[in-house]
């Protein structure tokens, strides 16, 4: 039995690389121009992620193209292995920009004393209704600027704390958040002295 050659293989791969690497530079740019600008990419993470995830779609497709790919296949057959390989890569792209869509950061809380960077998944999202209407939308475009307003009455102070205790801050849950304006940004360079 004769072996396939080696050129054509080669060929398809180079040419599935190629086409990979052109859907993740698609990536890319949604990625780091809309949900991770510049310098949330690295705050939060997403230049690590997208790396991970685009590093393994752009080389096992390609790889697994090197595999299949056989010139003594039937053309039927040989489409049909490479649509599946391209459907798979697809999903597990897809899934991975979602991951990266619900990891997205949406605010930058000031906290009193500090800066802290909130992601999608990270906001108590049963009190997105009680925030002021202009930050009631989480993000796309990356993070929103915002202040937060601490509790004053007992009980509400008692329950802040239980729910930072929790893991919830007052930068993740909305109903404390307030729009940056001059005293925000009065209390912030307070802050930094």
């Amino acid at each position: 039995m004769k072996q396939p050659a080696w050129r054509p293989r080669v060929r398809a791969a180079s040419i599935h690389l190629g086409a990979s690497a052109v859907v993740a530079a698609l990536a890319a740019a949604l990625t780091f121009g809309l949900w991770y600008p510049w310098p949330y990419s690295m705050l939060a993470g997403g230049l690590g992620l997208f790396v991970l995830v685009c590093s393994v779609d752009v080389i096992m497709g390609p790889l697994i193209t090197l595999v299949i790919f056989d010139t003594r296949k039937p053309w039927a057959e040989l489409r049909r292995d490479l649509v599946v390989v391209v459907l798979l890569q697809l999903g597990a792209l897809g899934y991975g920009l979602h991951v990266m869509f619900q990891a997205r950061p949406v605010v930058l809380a000031f906290e009193g004393q500090r800066f802290r960077v909130v992601s999608a998944v990270d906001v108590l999202m049963d009190e997105l209704s009680k925030a002021p209407p202009s930050l009631q939308a989480l993000s796309i475009t990356g993070p929103v600027v915002v202040g937060t307003e601490a509790p004053t009455d007992a009980d509400a102070q008692l329950k802040a704390i239980d729910m930072a205790l929790g893991g919830f801050d007052l930068g993740m849950r909305p109903q404390f958040w307030r729009p940056w304006d001059a005293a925000a940004r009065k209390n912030a360079l307070a802050a930094a002295k």
